[in-house]
């Protein structure tokens, strides 16, 4: 009976067992009602052109700081969902019981790794995966990683300083070409293919992309995480232009969603924005 069961049948049921399993973890936390908006940080998500929502944006704070991540689910039906969500809870669960996270470039690395090892086998012989994206605010620093093509930046003051490159084919060449192992005119051939890769979920899953050093945040700097429906549709200048603003940031990330979401592409991606503020903390878990 099981053996016949539907692919998409298996893989709602599967995403349900993760919904309940972190609800019966964290009950405690997340009872209706019992939460208070929190004005730094702001998340906000848009369908695009897409039938279902395979993003998962949460972020979650402790004594260490602030964990914030975007994981853009590859695959058909709910399997992009199902990858998406594993790849922020896989995160998410690691970061919880910290009381300081002494060195978050190995925090990063193995978690990462970890969480690719989960979706693989979670998903078996399916076609699926995770653009990841994390971003850890501590002692006054900003540290990320990202696996895939999910875009980290800051705006301090009237500029978005773009952090992040991605994993993209166009991004590897250039890199290549920068490190001498392949010429220029290779480089510029590579220049319009924009296919992944890496991502969680794939087979030979490739070292991620790190900051090499720690970024010190100053007051009212925002930290912005962006998937694929957002930054393909709005440019830096246009994201700039909206989040330089001083209103808060759930109103930012709203008037930032909303804008790619007016555009007229007809292959509009699911998109979604995180954004904090660095003057203060995070006191509760905020996820879509």
């Amino acid at each position: 009976m099981t053996g016949s069961m539907p692919v998409t049948l298996l893989l709602s049921i599967a995403y349900a067992v993760l919904l309940i399993g972190r609800f019966l973890l964290r009950g405690r936390d997340e009872r209706p009602g019992k939460q208070e908006e929190d004005a730094r940080i702001g998340i906000y998500q848009i369908m695009g052109s897409r039938q279902l929502q395979s993003d998962a944006a949460q972020a979650w704070s402790n004594r260490a700081g602030i964990m914030a991540v975007i994981a853009d689910g590859i695959g058909r039906a709910n399997t992009g969902r199902v990858c998406a969500q594993i790849a922020a809870d896989t995160i998410l669960d690691r970061f919880e019981p910290y009381q300081k996270l002494n060195d978050p470039a190995y925090f990063f690395r193995s978690v990462f790794f970890e969480a690719n090892k989960r979706i693989q086998q979670t998903i078996g012989e399916r076609r699926g995966g995770a653009s990841t994206g994390a971003a850890f605010l501590g002692g006054g620093y900003l540290y990320y990683a990202v696996a895939g093509d999910i875009r980290i930046a800051i705006v301090r003051g009237q500029e978005l300083i773009p952090l992040s490159r991605g994993q993209t084919m166009d991004v590897l060449a250039v890199r290549a070409y920068e490190e001498g192992k392949i010429s220029r005119q290779d480089a510029v051939w590579s220049m319009e293919e924009k296919r992944l890769w890496n991502y969680l979920g794939q087979d030979g899953f490739h070292e991620i992309e790190i900051c090499e050093k720690p970024i010190l945040l100053k007051e009212g700097d925002k930290v912005l995480l962006v998937s694929k429906g957002i930054f393909e549709e709005l440019s830096y200048r246009e994201m700039e232009d909206i989040l330089i603003d001083c209103a808060s940031s759930k109103e930012l990330a709203e008037r930032l969603a909303r804008a790619a979401e007016k555009k007229d592409s007809p292959q509009k991606d699911n998109g979604s924005v995180i954004l904090i503020q660095q003057d203060g903390g995070l006191h509760e878990k905020k996820q879509f």
